[in-house]
């Protein structure tokens, strides 16, 4: 069986998705015609369910409910890594009402959560994710919110930390926080579904194991360059939730999505 698949070019994803893409574990029979894009991009998509299988901001999932389910692998899920809201001048995070602030898009996790914070955070503006510091810096906009490499790069172009969005979560809720999932089509029969969860969570052991396998797929995708940042990010975003979901991401997932029951996943 052929199936459609979208994933973002972002390393966590392509380190998953490797070895399941080519073919260096049991597909249990699925090939996949993939497509990479930017998460802004895979969000707008699912929205008109058009792949089989994609990654999306969970902040998207209630909205797609009725054409997706959640896998219970793949998600980027965990604790100390969330978006991260800086300046080129000091903020305050009260002074947020008055700040123009670019996000990476309206449909994405790092919006929803800034505005969970931070209600009074009131004017913002979407750009391409890899666009948001330099908008910042030329003063375009007084503020950002960064996601993917750029959390590890802001201070070498001079921006400043106004929050850590994911540790304020983590202050408020005590949970890991949710930011992007991998979700599968309603229109896939049950078995089909739950062998794509077998099949991801197969190629993301696989990449644990043999983490030089992915190497090449990875750096052809990297916005950043720099080894050291690619790794960095895979560590961040790739962990034991991203394996299974478990008990403890579900409940996170459920919470920020304001969801009462575990219906959402496969």
């Amino acid at each position: 069986m052929k199936l459609t698949l979208s994933i973002s070019t972002c390393p966590n994803d392509t380190f998953m998705f490797d070895a399941m893409i080519h073919g260096r574990i049991d597909t249990e029979g699925l090939e996949f015609d993939l497509t990479l894009c930017d998460i802004e991009q895979l969000n707008a998509a699912a929205l008109e369910a058009a792949a089989d299988i994609t990654k999306l901001s969970y902040a998207v999932v209630p909205e797609v409910l009725d054409r997706y389910k959640v896998l219970n692998s793949g998600s980027a899920l965990g604790r100390g890594n969330g978006p991260l809201l800086v300046s080129r001048r000091k903020i305050y995070p009260d002074e947020l009402g008055d700040a123009r602030i670019a996000i990476p898009g309206e449909h994405t996790t790092a919006n929803r959560l800034l505005g969970l914070l931070y209600p009074a955070a009131a004017d913002r503006r979407a750009y391409l994710f890899s666009d948001i510091a330099e908008a910042v810096l030329s003063d375009e906009c007084d503020a950002g919110v960064l996601i993917h490499e750029g959390r590890f790069t802001y201070r070498d172009k001079g921006l400043r930390l106004i929050a850590d969005l994911g540790e304020e979560w983590e202050k408020r809720t005590a949970l890991p926080l949710p930011l992007g999932a991998i979700v599968v089509s309603r229109r896939l029969d049950t078995d089909t579904r739950r062998t794509i969860d077998r099949v991801l969570r197969r190629s993301i052991a696989f990449a644990f194991e043999n983490p030089s396998a992915s190497a090449g797929f990875v750096r052809q995708y990297a916005r950043e360059l720099s080894e050291e940042v690619t790794r960095q990010h895979i560590e961040l975003f790739v962990n034991t939730y991203s394996l299974d979901l478990g008990e403890e991401g579900r409940k996170a997932v459920m919470r920020l999505l304001g969801l009462e029951n575990g219906e959402a996943f496969v």
